[in-house]
């Protein structure tokens, strides 16, 4: 007698693949809003990372996700950019938020109509992977980091398989604790949880151990709010860092990338990425949106962010 059971299904996702996840983890930022943004081909091929952290999708009032708050999901600069990195064989995780800028995730009135525009993006751009880049008010307000939580709840029961990141700011000993806590409360797994481990007043100090340092206390706040034993804990969490000359002149050097890159390599982060390849370039006078403001070759950082891929 035939066998007519019918099996279960799988879901392949993209983290199950090696040498897919580490590309993907390994995808440096690139903002077409300023900064000259270099072609991103040109830094594929000069560099061999294949991947790239498109930012930001911003709310063009109400809860209408567009980037930057102002260019259109279909149609522009950005789409033409994804086709553009898609046709040399590589893709993007879309970031929402940032610093600056209307977040959806305080224009939205809820988490179903936050979750529907975090999918009308999903649905726009066909994507692998996601980024909440959760950062001033958008963090800070408790009723917007709830709203957060319910809607990747949302988003992660509508499509099995996508990577979903959330990066958010660091002390120089590890982040602040609420939006893990309340991820880990709501049962809500993230996989990965980076940190960016500057602007916390390390002029002159060792930026690559202090961001190690940082990196160790996401990890201890990983353990408790989550249960996870250590090795869970570090491929559930990632470093974002910044190249040169950072917002309060911390200076981060690619020695410091190297440091960073040793770590993530040694535990295996779930992410290793930076911002921004905008600022992947030497220029003669102070840091700027386009340049880092140390004596750096072009694409030097993204190189570095490259080999974590490998």
């Amino acid at each position: 007698t035939p066998d007519t059971t019918v099996p279960e299904p799988t879901t392949t996702t993209v983290a199950d693949d090696p040498v897919t996840s580490r590309a993907m983890a390994a995808a440096p930022y690139l903002y077409e809003g300023w900064g000259d943004p270099p072609e991103a081909t040109a830094v594929m091929e000069a560099t061999g990372v294949s991947w790239f952290t498109m930012a930001f999708v911003l709310s063009s009032g109400g809860c209408t996700p567009a980037w930057d708050g102002q260019r259109p999901l279909a149609g522009g600069v950005d789409e033409a950019t994804i086709a553009s990195i898609r046709a040399a064989g590589g893709d993007v995780v879309v970031s929402f938020g940032g610093w600056s800028g209307t977040k959806l995730e305080e224009d939205c009135g809820s988490a179903d109509d936050l979750a529907a525009a975090y999918q009308q993006v999903i649905d726009a751009h066909d994507l692998k992977a996601i980024d909440l880049d959760v950062e001033a008010t958008a963090y800070t307000d408790p009723a917007a980091r709830q709203r957060i939580v319910e809607a990747l709840g949302i988003v992660r029961a509508a499509n099995p398989g996508l990577v979903v990141y959330v990066t958010i700011g660091a002390a120089r000993n590890g982040p602040d604790a609420a939006l893990i806590q309340e991820a880990a409360a709501a049962g809500l797994e993230i996989d990965g949880w980076t940190i960016m481990p500057f602007n916390f007043g390390g002029v002159g100090e060792d930026m690559g151990a202090l961001s190690v340092q940082a990196a160790e206390g996401l990890h201890a706040t990983l353990v408790a709010a989550y249960g996870y034993d250590d090795a869970e804990a570090y491929a559930h969490m990632g470093i974002s860092s910044m190249n040169g000359v950072t917002d309060v002149g911390e200076t981060i050097d690619a020695g410091d990338f190297g440091e960073m890159l040793a770590y993530a390599e040694a535990h295996d982060l779930a992410r290793f990425t930076f911002w921004s390849v905008n600022r992947d370039r030497p220029c003669a006078g102070a840091a700027a949106d386009a340049c880092s403001g140390i004596d750096q070759t072009d694409w030097e950082f993204t190189s570095i962010i490259a080999d974590y891929a490998r």
